[in-house]
């Protein structure tokens, strides 16, 4: 069913209210997935956070124009599927190439993060960034390392005198028996 003036036009509004605070952005094609599956897909993305939206790609030129996704504009081709990450960089990818995984007929056509334009094949790079959580817990675990690494060297010379004098002891009581 095709959409009048002022639905395109709140299409446009929606999906450029998503553009200009998400991170990143992964455009796949469609082209042969039944309603059941976009149905499972859709419902993934939004479990992982990411807004996900079928547009056509002259609507979609003229959502992200403004964003740091503009660049992505010119290489929109095709019928395709756009999921917007909004919290967590990685999460569009992620939940594009585990669908993928079981639908051929999904196929991922380019990752936009940082306001650069990736080509497809760097998918899985941008699938494997660490989410916030992560990100922070791989960022204390740097930081406690020289502490950590400290306190055992510290604590490591008494450790060692017990120990001699433990094997001295040791050493002394066969021959006292």
């Amino acid at each position: 069913m095709p959409l009048n003036l002022e639905d395109k036009k709140a299409l446009v509004k929606e999906v450029a209210e998503i553009a200009a605070v998400a991170q990143s952005v992964v455009a796949a094609q469609y082209r042969g997935i039944s309603v059941p599956q976009m149905t499972e897909l859709r419902a993934k993305a939004r479990a992982q956070g990411v807004y996900m939206r079928v547009i056509k790609n002259t609507l979609a030129r003229k959502a992200v124009a403004g964003t740091s996704f503009e660049l992505i504009g010119a290489l929109l081709k095709g019928p395709l599927v756009l999921a917007f990450s909004k919290d967590d960089p990685g999460a569009a990818a992620r939940v594009v190439k585990d669908f993928a995984k079981t639908n051929d007929k999904l196929i991922a056509t380019l990752v936009s993060l940082g306001g650069q334009v990736l080509p497809a094949k760097d998918l899985e790079k941008v699938a494997s960034l660490p989410t916030r959580e992560q990100a922070l817990s791989m960022f204390l675990g740097t930081l406690k390392a020289p502490i950590e690494k400290f306190v055992r060297t510290v604590a490591a010379t008494p450790t060692k005198l017990v120990r001699t004098v433990a094997a001295v002891r040791d050493a002394k009581q066969p021959a006292n028996a």
